[in-house]
């Protein structure tokens, strides 16, 4: 499961360029900023609720977008 996806999102410009200011302060690019968030939120969730195994992700109805 190690493939890169790719994932596209529809934002207004004025969210987008603030987006992209946060980004750069924090020393990253958009993407290396959105790839922070993502795994932080990853990294909550398990935190709470168990590691998200494969079979989690396999058997989950959300998996079928």
């Amino acid at each position: 499961m190690n493939k890169q996806k790719h994932l596209s999102i529809r934002c207004d410009s004025d969210t987008l360029d603030k987006f992209y200011y946060v980004s750069k302060y924090n020393g990253r690019s958009g993407s290396g900023q959105i790839l922070y968030m993502i795994r932080s939120v990853v990294e909550q969730f398990e935190k709470e609720n168990g590691i998200i195994t494969d079979d989690d992700i396999k058997n989950s109805s959300l998996n079928k977008q």
